[in-house]
This record gives C-alpha cells, sequence and structure tokens, in this order.
C-alpha cells in the first residue's frame, strides 16, 4: 500500500494561496471593479472550501479513498460505535467469516470497554473517528482543540483495546488545515470512502443497498454506521449477502 503517512502535500502553499487571492482581489477592485473582486475572491476561497466538505480532498493532507490492486475484496468500515448495536454487528460478522474496522468515538468507548476489547477478540480492528464527535463543528476546529481531539481518542483507545489504532476516519469526512499536523505525529493515515449508502439518514435496508452496490467492487472502502436502533444490523446483513453474491470478499487492508 501507498505511503499515506508522507508530509501534506501543501504545508505552505494553501497559505500562499490564501494570500495570493487577496493581493489579487486587491488589484482587480483597484483595475477592474469592486464586482470583479469579489467574484475572484468568491473563486479561490472555494478551492479552500472544497477541501473542507470533500470527503475526497487531500488539500490539506493525504486521504485514502479506496485499496490499491484489483484483488476481489473491500473494506468494511463502521462509524460511530461502540454503541448497542456492536454485539449483533460482530455476529453477522461472524456468519459471513468478514471482517471490518469500527472506527470508535472515545467517550462512547469509555462507556463500553468491553465492547471494544470484544471486536479484537473477534479478529476486527479499531479506528480513531476522534474523542467527542463534533459533528457540527469539526470542520472549523482550531488547532488546539483539533490536537485536543484526535490525540486523546488514541490515547483512550489504545489504553482500552491494548493496541494504538492506525487509522483516522474524520468527523463528518471533513477536513482542516489543522488535521494532518496531529495524524502524522501518532503515524495516523486518514481514511476516507469510496461506496456508501447513506445509512445514517434512516433509509431502509433496501434503499442503503440499492445506493451502495453500484459502488461495491474490487478495492472499495464501504461506508456503513451503527447506532443502537437496530437497522444498522439488517443493512450489513443485506450488504455481506450482496459482497457474497459478488464474489468479493469482506478483509482487513
Amino acid at each position: 500500500m501507498a505511503d499515506i503517512h508522507r508530509p501534506p502535500r501543501y504545508p505552505l502553499l494553501w497559505v500562499l494561496w490564501f494570500a495570493l487571492i487577496h493581493v489579487l482581489v486587491a488589484l482587480l477592485c483597484w483595475q477592474a471593479g469592486l464586482w470583479v473582486g469579489v467574484a475572484a475572491l468568491l473563486a479561490g476561497h472555494l478551492l479552500l472550501l472544497w477541501g473542507v466538505l470533500s470527503p475526497y480532498s487531500s488539500l490539506y493532507g493525504p486521504v485514502l479513498t479506496r485499496l490499491p490492486g484489483d484483488a476481489a475484496k473491500v473494506w468494511l468500515t463502521i462509524d460511530d460505535g461502540p454503541s448497542a448495536d456492536t454485539r449483533a454487528l460482530l455476529d453477522v460478522l461472524d456468519a459471513h467469516k468478514a471482517r471490518a474496522t469500527f472506527f470508535l468515538v472515545a467517550e462512547r468507548a469509555r462507556q463500553h470497554p468491553d465492547l471494544v476489547q470484544e471486536i479484537i477478540r473477534r479478529g476486527h480492528e479499531i479506528g480513531n473517528h476522534s474523542l467527542s464527535h463534533p459533528a457540527a463543528w469539526f470542520w472549523a476546529l482550531g488547532p488546539s482543540r483539533m490536537r485536543h481531539e484526535i490525540h486523546q481518542a488514541q490515547q483512550v483507545l489504545s489504553e482500552i483495546s491494548g493496541q494504538s489504532p492506525r487509522w483516522f476516519r474524520a468527523v463528518v469526512g471533513m477536513s482542516n488545515p489543522f488535521v494532518h499536523a496531529p495524524l502524522r505525529s501518532l503515524g495516523l493515515a486518514r481514511v476516507a470512502w469510496s461506496a456508501r449508502g447513506f445509512d445514517g439518514l434512516r433509509r431502509s435496508a433496501e434503499q442503503v443497498l440499492a445506493t451502495l452496490e453500484k459502488d461495491l467492487r474490487p478495492g472499495a472502502i464501504v461506508l456503513l454506521h451503527e447506532g443502537g436502533d437496530g437497522r444498522h444490523v439488517e443493512i450489513l446483513r443485506r450488504v455481506l449477502q450482496r459482497l457474497d453474491e459478488l464474489g468479493l470478499r469482506a478483509e482487513l487492508p
């Protein structure tokens, strides 16, 4: 697998780009008028905003969006646990001889350390999904709060599980200029996805699978969730049944 722990592609260029935009805007306002300058300002900021909102953007640091190669396997990732769903999800995975990475919220892991240990015992792995899962504000966190969310989660999950997570899933998939530094210091790689069924929107298993299956191909990183209402257990069961039909194995990377 390619090295995705390398330094950010743009350690200073995004700052320079931000400064250059404002210099150009000032020149355009002077030469061409206010509205031309405003249009240029908005266009320049769209690039920076894309780096925040797109789960696939590597503007602020590298991100894994699919597995390399063409082996008949996919990577199942399950976000937001542990929860009341966790044991049932593990049972479904066992029934299909499948493996998954559970991206855990550390404050929830503190409340259910037995579930974290059960995930490991059954041959799966855990990933870092932040300390408190600040869904509304993760994209806007400053360097201190971002470091706290990632470092504290890593510490809690390592202590409970006895092993340090290798992977990080950004909250809501968003990033900003302050995400990569703590990831690099901990040896964490940021993971996005290439197949999702929007199961977090209370869709039925049929709706989720219909959306997902067009992207179920070798190397896919599949995004699923857990949440304690039982619905996600049936979704996972249907996804694994479809993978079996397609001849795809759910394995760890």
